[in-house]
């Protein structure tokens, strides 16, 4: 793929993660949980059948649903959408969703959550329908479920910061969150690389127990989260 500089940048799949995510199937047989990916999108038709398309095929017998939901918008990235799934290894696993208007970032985030714990999956990833966060990662953000047993994982684009402008974060945005994080940090106590990333996991028993329905329906949502 290339970045929003023209330059061409590779994110490639670690095939030694996907080997342990089938080996942690294979052990744990009917108890292996649930694994979603919830993909918002918002006028993406421009990006939308590659960000679908990078998502790894080694994780259709690992992923129990992809459910995509599109926050009301005025192009054609429905269309793409299904135009994408006709043939596609992933037609049995995604499930669209339109919200009849546009619930904000925050609100569309609370309506695939909600539908997550409806539908009975164990953890979420999210996944946006532009391609800013790279679909190559998930094997990264299910795997520490396996092998830590996290409940929450946050991907970090800033944990190598040459690396986060050289896949095209403008500048103003890569001195922005530095030094939002670090302020944030501090103000928290915690020890985050990027305070501001919306690659995410949740487990369905941490959505549960936090309030996170009355959270604001706008961009804030992602930090009002953390510090639920």
């Amino acid at each position: 793929m290339k970045n929003r500089l023209g330059q061409k940048v590779d994110f490639p799949v670690d095939q030694e993660k996907i080997h342990q995510l089938n080996s942690f199937k294979t052990e744990q047989g009917e108890a292996f949980p649930k694994l979603g990916i919830l993909v918002l999108t918002y006028n993406t038709e421009n990006q939308i059948q590659s960000t679908l398309s990078r998502i790894p095929e080694q994780l259709h017998d690992l992923v129990e649903e992809i459910f995509l939901f599109d926050n009301c918008s005025q192009d054609n990235t429905l269309e793409k959408v299904s135009s994408f799934l006709e043939g596609s290894i992933w037609k049995d696993k995604v499930k669209v969703f339109q919200n009849p208007k546009n619930m904000g970032y925050g609100g569309n985030q609370k309506a695939g959550y909600n539908y997550a714990l409806k539908r009975g999956i164990d953890y979420t990833v999210m996944l946006h329908g532009d391609g800013q966060y790279a679909p190559e990662y998930l094997p990264d953000m299910f795997l520490p479920i396996f092998t830590d047993k996290k409940h929450v994982v946050y991907g970090s684009r800033m944990l190598n910061k040459r690396r986060a402008l050289e896949g095209g974060m403008p500048l103003y945005k890569w001195i922005g969150n530095t030094v939002l994080t670090t302020f944030e940090n501090i103000i928290l106590g915690t020890r985050m690389t990027e305070f501001h990333s919306g690659y995410r996991m949740y487990g369905s028993d941490i959505l549960r127990k936090i309030p996170f329905n009355e959270n604001t329906n706008d961009w804030h949502f992602d930090t009002q989260i953390i510090i639920q």
